[in-house]
């Protein structure tokens, strides 16, 4: 049941409570007891988190392909689920997040990496508590004293950031456009510049998005509104067009718009997580003239691309390289942060119902 107040137990203290999808569109603070200590697990004290707010948004409005169907990994197709098969979200029980800072304030038996008091990041919900293997887990990241909490969030989706940069080819001196400036979007805006692309352009519809990308290094920024996005970016380009698209939106118009300012032979990496499309895609016109390359890029995917080079865990190293040691900025990418008391009505009106007015939504405890 949802909790309206700091509900006292028998012993004096506070249930922990965490953010749940108790039905699609709709987010709850409920409570939870905390099971004991395993010996080579830590237990730790929120700080900080934050939502995903591309598939997990997808599975919290209900209509991820998850809810009838599964995905076969032998046969690497979605196939329905059995009748007597789970389905993969589960309303009412289901801790939305993705990633946390806290605090160690119990330590295993086992565990020798890590101390009570150390400042860790990790996969996870957005709870007042989580217990976590502490023994070989490279996911559990110990955060160095003058790294803020913003970038060590954005953990995730600076890897499918990186991914989606790393498989559209993109060089030195490339002409680069980046579609959609949510996280993912924004960061991957960032790579490309740092990394010497010549030109960077972003695309998105929310003014706020794309003054926050040119803050951050962007060289120009344009509005879907009213804009042929497409005819805009050959003009900038000499006719030429941009070498590479980072598409992030999944909106079926901005494909359309890539594949409109592609250079001849560009490449584009869509990393969104699609929707059917039905309308405002058109296969027969530039894509057909112009031989677009496109790569529906995914970080998480085994293996790699460049595999047995690159992998899933060298992606996530290099990721946390880069936001510790100031190659990234996400200071201004975590926005709204909002209170944890506060997090059932900021998720459902950050994430959901209202996007436009947030990037990335952080929650502080």
């Amino acid at each position: 049941m949802p909790v309206e107040s700091r509900n006292k137990t028998d012993g004096g203290n506070t249930m922990p409570r965490q953010l749940v999808a108790a039905a699609p569109c709709v987010a709850e603070l409920q409570e939870y007891e905390d099971r004991e200590l395993l010996s080579n697990e830590v237990k730790v004290k929120v700080l900080f988190a934050a939502p995903k707010h591309g598939t997990e948004l997808t599975d919290f409005k209900g209509c991820s392909p998850f809810m009838r169907e599964k995905y076969d990994s032998d046969l690497q197709i979605f196939v329905p689920r059995e009748e007597a098969e789970e389905c993969g979200v589960k309303f009412g029980e289901w801790n939305l997040g993705n990633q946390w800072v806290g605090r160690i304030v119990e330590k295993g038996s086992q565990v020798g990496a890590y101390e009570i008091g150390d400042v860790v990041c990790s996969y996870g919900g957005i709870r007042e508590t989580h217990i976590v293997n502490a023994v070989d887990n490279y996911r559990l990241r110990k955060l160095p004293s003058n790294v803020s909490w913003k970038n060590t969030v954005c953990y995730d989706p600076a890897q499918f950031a990186l991914g989606g940069v790393r498989d559209a080819g993109i060089r030195a001196g490339d002409m680069v456009a980046v579609f959609g400036l949510g996280a993912i979007g924004q960061i991957a805006a960032q790579i490309c510049k740092r990394m010497g692309a010549s030109l960077v352009v972003v695309i998105d519809p929310i003014g706020m998005r794309r003054q926050i990308a040119v803050e951050n290094g962007a060289d120009v920024a344009m509005d879907t509104a009213g804009t042929d996005v497409g005819l805009e970016l050959k003009k900038l380009t000499g006719k030429l067009g941009v070498d590479a698209v980072i598409e992030t939106s999944g909106h079926p118009a901005a494909l359309q718009s890539a594949l409109r300012g592609l250079a001849y032979g560009g490449t584009i990496a869509y990393i969104a997580f699609g929707k059917e499309i039905t309308s405002c895609l058109n296969f027969g016109r530039e894509a057909h003239f112009n031989n677009a390359r496109l790569i529906f890029s995914r970080a998480g995917s085994e293996p790699n691309p460049d595999y047995p080079r690159w992998n899933r865990r060298r992606i996530e190293d290099v990721c946390w390289e880069m936001l510790t040691n100031g190659y990234l900025n996400c200071d201004n990418i975590v926005y709204p942060v909002v209170p944890f008391d506060a997090c059932a009505d900021g998720y459902m009106k950050y994430v959901d119902r209202e996007p436009h007015l947030s990037i990335k939504m952080g929650v502080e405890f």
